[in-house]
């Protein structure tokens, strides 16, 4: 559990048991969020190194010092999704020491209610959370945890998410012909890709925002563009009038802020180089920066 919170830290915005370096469309099913991160692309990419360093700082020292798992060596791909019928899957796929998937059993035999299963030659545990949420697409009530498949470390909400997993060989299919499937925008070289219903970001998560109310999907995408750090987001309001609106009031809160005598001038340079356009529902917006200066933003 300890282990899968720490990675869930990555998905700050908050899939498949494949393993492709990029995402489109009809790799995922009908889900309510995803992310998808490369880290063998951030590693080998002069922007992406930087980035890569942020994330070493914040996340990866501390799974080496706590459980002893160099992500560093051992994790190519983190990729997670949640389906509002068959719960919440995490799928790190990597080059894991033997040593590394006995921590992580480890760490799910120290909860109180722990239980070795099997499913057609596949082992697999359950272990119980400290929660009564019926929320299938959490991890607080209790998960599933799976080394059987070689090269992946999964982890699932539910045992019948594990068990498709399996049957599939580690493989969860898309569907390009789902209407239910999230947007996904794709770059030459992908470092994050992630998508949400914004009806997710309620107010029981703290959002209280009149652009996520007004919009049914947000997709987010971070790439390497010609070697400046490049970020796109993409609002899919519910009409063209709305979109425009959306795009107004994000124009007017970029120049607001960009006025600001106190903001870093390679901040206000960040902001007036970012662009906003709209295309039908469709509200884009897009910046590329030097990565120094996102790792500045993030802090």
């Amino acid at each position: 559990m300890h282990l899968v919170r720490l990675f869930l830290i990555i998905l700050c915005v908050g899939l498949p048991a494949s393993v492709v370096a990029d995402l489109s469309d009809g790799d995922l099913p009908a889900t309510r969020w995803y992310a998808h991160i490369d880290l063998v692309e951030m590693r080998s990419s002069d922007v992406g190194k930087q980035l890569y360093a942020w994330l070493e700082e914040e996340l990866f020292d501390e799974l080496r010092e706590e459980i002893g798992f160099d992500a560093d060596k051992e994790a190519n791909m983190i990729t997670a999704m949640a389906a509002p019928d068959k719960g919440m899957l995490v799928v790190i796929d990597g080059e894991f020491s033997q040593q590394t998937l006995d921590r992580v059993v480890a760490i799910g035999a120290a909860a109180s209610d722990f239980n070795t299963l099997t499913h057609e030659g596949n082992d697999y545990f359950q272990f119980e959370g400290d929660s009564d949420d019926p929320d299938r697409n959490s991890f607080e009530n209790g998960a599933f945890l799976s080394v059987a498949i070689k090269n992946k470390l999964i982890v699932t909400s539910t045992e019948e998410q594990m068990q498709q997993v399996f049957a599939s060989k580690g493989r969860v299919p898309g569907d390009y012909n789902n209407g239910g499937a999230l947007v996904v925008l794709r770059g030459e070289n992908s470092f994050l890709q992630a998508g949400m219903q914004t009806k997710e970001l309620g107010d029981d998560l703290g959002w209280d925002s009149n652009m996520l109310r007004n919009t049914e999907q947000l997709a987010l995408l971070v790439s390497d563009r010609k070697g400046l750090l490049a970020v796109e987001a993409q609002l899919l309001a519910s009409e063209a009038q709305m979109a425009n609106s959306l795009a107004s009031i994000v124009r007017g809160l970029i120049s607001l802020q960009a006025f600001n005598e106190d903001m870093d001038p390679e901040l206000t340079k960040f902001l007036n180089d970012t662009t906003v356009d709209v295309d039908g529902a469709t509200l884009t917006v897009k910046v590329e920066l030097n990565p120094e200066v996102l790792i500045r933003v993030i802090n």
